[in-house]
């Protein structure tokens, strides 16, 4: 039996980029290196991150992504995934929260705030797809979408010294507490905790605020915008450090992410236990080490008192400007303040405890 087969060139499928890697692609022809969904640097690290700790600086944001949760029944539905309450959520107030495992573990924590329509859930780009995958199992028949909104907008983020005024003098407007927002028809504005903000604007929009952020003060690569972070105790969960840690471990009720009054979701009667009988043993810390050696969330400490046995986990970890490193880390809080706190081994670097901006139970 004899088969013809007829050849025929096929012609090439062009797939626009989407406004996220347009974005990115331009940044890099600016200078900035780009390693992934992250600007590593515009070229001076180390520069860049004692421009954050002494006067203003701009940052491309494109290292988080957003879940966008729309529908008739989004807000009953957010309310029984979420460990913070959603009737809370307003057009102007924007807050932490964390999604759990049924053990209370936390599988990443949030920034929601609302936009027109939608609900955004914000977590490091890493997290989005998994997240978006898992929530969509529990939706059944809500009238709910969750969608990957993560490339249809670019976020920038401001701070530093002036970092209000210039948002202000730019945008013609900035939140004045912290977790307040601000929208208008082109862009959204958040105030975040350590006199940060973080605009969330359409392609267009933000090439031009860019252009005007750019020309007062000093674009940053993504470690200077988590080094702020860390400073102002927000802990970011990664893939790294998932299901490692209740929500309280990392002081996530302090900073308004927990609430206690609200119904049933995953994990919810493990934290609540975790809060009304006392048995946290272990709390999140601000601190510094010194050396090369580099700590990465997920890293194991360790102290003379546990007999071997890990006293605590890093949850996030960056270079800090007069050399070392900062970071977050859930360590045993018998052993703060009574043994030395090693990273890595018994042999290695002390960890210097540092006060967080907020006070801890």
């Amino acid at each position: 039996m004899h088969f013809s087969i007829e050849s025929r060139r096929v012609e090439p499928t062009y797939v626009h980029p989407s406004p996220g890697q347009e974005w990115l692609a331009e940044l890099a022809a600016g200078g900035a290196t780009v390693v992934s969904h992250r600007v590593e640097h515009f070229g001076d690290p180390a520069g860049e991150l004692r421009a954050a700790r002494d006067t203003a600086i701009v940052c491309d944001l494109s290292h988080l992504g957003t879940i966008a949760a729309t529908g008739a029944d989004v807000g009953a539905f957010l309310q029984g995934q979420l460990s913070s309450d959603l009737r809370e959520l307003k057009p102007d107030r924007a807050q932490f929260s964390s999604y759990n495992t049924p053990k209370g573990r936390m599988l990443a924590s949030f920034l929601v705030y609302q936009t027109r329509g939608s609900v955004a859930l914000q977590l490091p780009h890493e997290l989005v797809d998994p997240l978006r995958k898992r929530l969509s199992m529990f939706v059944l028949r809500s009238k709910v979408q969750l969608a990957d909104t993560t490339d249809a907008f670019v976020r920038i983020g401001v701070a530093g010294a002036g970092a209000a005024a210039l948002v202000a003098s730019t945008l013609g407007k900035a939140p004045q507490c912290a977790l307040a927002v601000e929208h208008s028809d082109t862009e959204h504005v958040i105030r975040l905790p350590g006199d940060r903000f973080e605009i969330v604007a359409e392609l267009d929009r933000a090439r031009g605020l860019w252009k005007l952020l750019t020309l007062q003060t000093r674009p940053v690569g993504t470690p200077v915008w988590n080094w702020l972070e860390i400073r102002a105790g927000i802990p970011v969960i990664t893939r790294a450090t998932q299901d490692q840690f209740v929500p309280q471990m990392v002081n996530l009720e302090v900073i308004g992410g927990v609430s206690f009054q609200k119904g049933c979701y995953p994990g919810q009667e493990i934290v609540a236990r975790t809060q009304y009988l006392g048995k946290l043993k272990r709390r999140m810390y601000l601190a510094h080490v010194g050396g090369d050696l580099a700590p990465a969330p997920g890293n194991e400490l360790y102290s003379r008192d546990l007999e071997g046995q890990s006293s605590g986990t890093v949850v996030n970890a960056v270079p800090a400007p007069d050399g070392g490193f900062d970071l977050l880390a859930v360590i045993q809080t018998s052993s703060v303040g009574s043994e030395p706190v090693h990273l890595g081994s018994l042999e290695g670097p002390v960890l210097e405890i540092q006060p967080l901006p907020y006070a801890v139970p």
